[in-house]
């Protein structure tokens, strides 16, 4: 592994995410119902002025596929789509022992989705190094994970 990039904050996750996928055509987040929807969001927003499609799979279910699109509130997510991509990314809640997903069962997930093995692009997100404390990284073959950190402050005025 090389480190391509450092950033901070959410701005600098949301700059390396659309440097990454500035070619890709279709776009599919994978993650878990609830807690990485509104992450999908966020990284769509960021791309919602070019011609790339993006659409959000929940957990494992590709046939429950939808349409991520941009409306006045923002973000949000849509109608059913076809859930094949060139480009997919996957959200750290999914390795998240809580959440039970198998990696293999994600691995067999990721060769439905992917249009053409040749010309994909494999894209983890996560926080605090989720894929690599689960060892993900390795079964599922990666091409780039932003691996951001958060640091809280709660402040009493």
């Amino acid at each position: 592994m090389e480190v391509i990039n450092n950033a901070s904050g959410i701005g600098g996750l949301l700059t390396s995410f659309r440097d990454i996928v500035k070619d890709s055509k279709r776009v599919m987040f994978i993650g878990t119902a609830g807690f990485c929807t509104p992450f999908a969001e966020l990284m769509a927003y960021v791309i919602r002025d070019t011609p790339i499609e993006v659409g959000f799979i929940p957990d494992i279910r590709h046939h429950e596929a939808k349409a991520i699109v941009s409306t006045p509130s923002g973000m949000q997510i849509g109608d059913d789509i076809d859930h094949h991509a060139d480009t997919i990314v996957l959200l750290g809640g999914l390795a998240m022992p809580k959440m039970k997903i198998d990696v293999d069962e994600m691995k067999e997930t990721l060769d439905s989705i992917l249009e053409d093995a040749e010309n994909t692009l494999v894209i983890g997100v996560c926080f605090q190094s989720m894929f690599e404390t689960q060892c993900w990284i390795g079964p599922i073959d990666f091409d780039y994970v932003i691996d951001s950190d958060i640091s809280i402050s709660t402040i009493k005025v």
